[in-house]
Formats: C-alpha cells, sequence, structure tokens
C-alpha cells in the first residue's frame, strides 16, 4: 500500500473509534511519525493534507526540517537533552516532549536568539508538557507532583505557548487507566488558564483505546509510513 492509502486507512480507524466514543468526526488529529524515514516520504504525507509530522531524534530532524522547509511542520516528540534546546527552537514548529523547567529555559533562550538570527519567524513555539506517569524521569517526562511547577514557567515564558500534555503508558500499566487520567489532568489546566488544551496520548497499539479515553492527537508511524528502512 501506498503511504496515501496507509493514511486513509488509519483516519478510518479513527474516525471509526471517534463514533465508537460518540465523539465528534475530526476531532482526532493524526501525527504521523516518520523517524527513520526520508524527507521523500514526508512529502508524500503532505500532499495528503498533512502539516505536521513527529520527529524522536533531533540531528535527524533538523536535516529533515532543513530540507523541507515550510513544506510541512515537524514537531520534536522524543527525550531533549537541554544543550540542544538552541537547535531545536530553531526549527522545531512544536515540542510534544517539553519534561524540565531548564529545558524550558532553554527553549525560551532558543526562540529568542532564532528570532535574533532570523532562523525563524513564528514567534510562539507550541509546547507539550510529556508527563511520567509512574515517575521514572529516565524514560522522559516530568513526574506529575512536577507538572504544575513547568505549566507555570511555559506560561510565563514570552516565547513558549502550553499547548497540552503528552504521554506515554508505561509497560506494566494499564493504558485506559493512564489515558483516563492524564484527560482529568488536561482538563482541569485547561479550566485553570480558560482555554482549551489538547492530550496526547495513543500510538499504533493502543490509539483507538486512546481516543475512547479522550485523548486528541494519536502519534501513528509504521501503519502511516511502513516499516522503518533503517533500525
Amino acid at each position: 500500500m501506498t503511504i496515501a492509502e496507509n493514511i486513509k486507512a488509519v483516519q478510518e480507524r479513527i474516525r471509526a473509534a471517534e463514533q465508537a466514543a460518540g465523539r465528534e468526526s475530526g476531532s482526532v488529529q493524526l501525527l504521523p511519525v516518520s523517524k527513520f524515514h526520508p524527507a521523500s516520504a514526508i512529502r508524500e504525507v503532505a500532499a495528503c493534507g498533512i502539516t505536521l509530522v513527529g520527529e524522536n531524534r533531533e540531528q535527524e530532524a533538523r536535516d529533515k526540517a532543513a530540507e523541507l522547509g515550510d513544506e510541512c511542520g515537524i514537531a520534536m516528540i522524543g527525550q531533549i537533552q537541554t544543550k540542544k534546546a538552541n537547535a531545536v527552537a530553531r526549527w522545531a514548529a512544536e515540542v510534544h516532549s517539553l519534561d524540565s523547567v531548564r529545558l524550558a529555559d532553554g527553549l525560551n533562550r532558543g526562540m529568542a536568539l532564532a528570532l535574533e538570527r532570523g532562523d525563524r519567524t513564528s514567534e510562539i513555539l507550541p509546547c507539550m508538557i510529556q508527563v511520567s506517569f509512574d515517575g521514572d524521569t529516565a524514560r522522559g517526562g516530568v513526574a506529575l507532583d512536577g507538572v504544575g511547577e513547568l505549566a507555570e514557567v511555559v506560561e510565563k515564558h514570552e516565547h513558549l505557548e502550553l499547548k497540552g500534555f503528552m504521554v506515554v503508558p508505561p509497560l506494566d500499566a494499564e493504558p485506559a487507566k493512564v489515558f483516563e487520567e492524564l484527560r482529568l489532568l488536561t482538563d482541569a489546566y485547561a479550566s485553570q488558564l480558560d482555554r482549551p488544551l489538547q492530550l496526547s496520548a495513543g500510538m499504533s497499539g493502543d490509539f483507538e483505546e486512546a481516543i475512547a479515553c479522550g485523548s486528541d492527537i494519536v502519534r501513528v508511524g509504521t501503519a502511516v509510513f511502513g516499516p522503518r528502512p533503517v533500525g
């Protein structure tokens, strides 16, 4: 199947999951994950009307962003070393893996520098806070008890905007429980900030379950692009 056919099939599954959950059709965004796939494959995704893909590795994402230009935006969804914040701020359309105050500070400084140098025109970097549900931050994410401080810092920064929250369920957790609790957390902060916030939850193996629990963004790689060409 072609990438276009894969996207159609995944979107049909998303629409079916929305309907089963009693949600409005089109309310869930597909974020194709293009790790290890070339920029040419992202161009095929963009030709289907998708304007944002997710990447896990900074160097790979940076190279693709340089090649694609304005053809398709790239969201960083993988862990970011604080020392890479300046680099990410130059190319990222969004960051979905913000997990520390230091990283938030670095991204804000990086944005100011990128704007000063003319490396980007958009003055705001939408960010999603990645939550570590079990508190094991070594795998990425901020522990639940640190979410409040981080959200407050993001809101204070001139060039960052809190878009919502992202979660990857721990291997030994019940995914539905994680999704449901993060939906409640997202709604609580949306109420506090008096604006809509999004939840990014669910990947290829569990995105229908995530949609049933209220996810707004699902991250799908292989089902869109096919098997990864390298390991």
